[in-house]
């Protein structure tokens, strides 16, 4: 008679585990073998142009395919140590993205090989991938150039001679797009509000885009009539004229956006983001008038390494469709673009008579063999030459 549960003598049954036995494997016989896989390339990144570093990950470059070997190990992030790199030479944030976007492509283009394994070989059959398959432009080619460079010298600091002996694409001699005076007028006149007066800047001040959506307040000098440019290409400051139909319709302008600003104050925000470690050394000073932007943005955003509430400047793309915009609407045939305006301040004034020192400097330009290709409209078309049809 079996126990009672309740008993001392009593046991649990077992569960039943019959349905669970592996069978077993006649002496001598082997399970069979698992099919193996053909032998596949390397894998190699495509030349599909998009966005510098879209489609890859962060940890897509620091893990490695099985079996492959030196390939770059998580930790530390080899293009973390670019970013570092970049920074501590103040290099601009535009060009950090382009540098890490480039090694990244030039290191999945070699299957995750490490830099330090290659050399001079695997960065020249990367540049003429690029050229070859990608297609894409010498300057395009001398930047992928310049980032691999900077990766082999800086971050891994690999002193190797054929460094120096690496052939760069030669850019072609391109003439600048000019519209004519007219043709500037009119493509003004299909402009409105924030947008016209940023566009009249490029053309009346000879600013870059970025130059322009960057004027913070106390950068404009009314009664000097000029604009002091902060941090310009090759981070330089400069000085360069405010023209005088502007300076009315500029200060009614800073006028709304004062009272924008007062609102943002008393709503407990109205900062704005400083360069280097202003925003440290000087705690109140992003809600200073001074520093507010010139074309402030219409929303605000969160500063990610602070969380502070801020508003940025207005978005270049704002501004570049609605020149686009514009043009079409003005029926003008020419590629108008913002830097279109730029070579048209130029040209015109060197039409006007101004001296090319003087325009090198309003323009920022470190040579003056830069400002001299303008020159090419102070001769009637054809360097002057007339033609034979035109006699009469």
């Amino acid at each position: 008679m079996p126990a009672h549960p309740g008993s001392s003598r009593y046991r649990p049954p077992r569960a039943r585990t019959d349905h669970l036995r592996i069978p077993s494997v006649p002496t001598g016989s082997r399970p069979p073998a698992r099919p193996t896989q053909p032998d596949t390339p390397t894998p190699q990144a495509s030349f599909e142009w998009a966005p510098t570093g879209v489609g890859h990950t962060e940890t897509s470059i620091g893990e490695a395919p099985p079996g492959t070997r030196g390939a770059v190990t998580s930790s530390p992030k080899l293009l973390d140590r670019v970013r570092l790199a970049v920074r501590r030479r103040h290099y601009s944030p535009r060009t950090e993205r382009a540098y890490v976007g480039w090694i990244r492509r030039f290191i999945l283009f070699h299957g995750k090989r490490h830099p330090e394994e290659m050399g001079e070989v695997e960065i020249t059959q990367f540049l003429s991938g690029l050229a070859s398959a990608g297609r894409v432009s010498a300057s395009t080619q001398n930047q992928a150039l310049a980032a691999i460079l900077f990766l082999y010298r800086f971050v891994l600091e690999r002193k190797l001679d054929w460094l120096e002996d690496v052939v760069r694409a030669k850019r072609p001699v391109r003439l600048p797009v000019v519209l004519t005076r007219r043709e500037v007028e009119a493509l003004l006149d299909q402009m409105s509000g924030p947008n016209r007066l940023i566009a009249s800047l490029l053309y009346g001040s000879g600013l870059r885009l970025l130059e322009g959506l960057r004027l913070r307040v106390k950068d404009v000098d009314f009664g000097r009539s000029e604009i002091i440019v902060r941090d310009g290409k090759g981070r330089k400051d400069r000085v360069t004229l405010l023209p005088t139909c502007l300076k009315d319709p500029l200060m009614e302008h800073l006028t709304k956006v004062r009272r924008q600003h007062d609102a943002d104050l008393q709503n407990g925000v109205g900062a704005v983001e400083l360069p280097d470690a202003l925003s440290r050394k000087y705690p109140r000073a992003p809600f200073e008038w001074g520093w507010q932007w010139v074309f402030p943005a219409s929303r605000h955003y969160i500063a990610s390494e602070t969380g502070q509430k801020r508003r940025h400047h207005l978005h270049a793309t704002v501004i570049q469709r609605a020149i686009k915009e514009a043009a079409i609407q003005a029926r003008i045939a020419k590629r108008a673009s913002t830097h279109t305006l730029r070579h048209s301040f130029a040209t015109h004034l060197l039409e006007d008579g101004y001296d090319i020192r003087t325009i090198q400097e309003l323009l920022g330009h470190s040579d003056v063999s830069t400002t001299m290709i303008y020159t090419h409209v102070l001769n009637r078309g054809g360097r002057g030459v007339r033609s034979p049809i035109d006699r009469e």
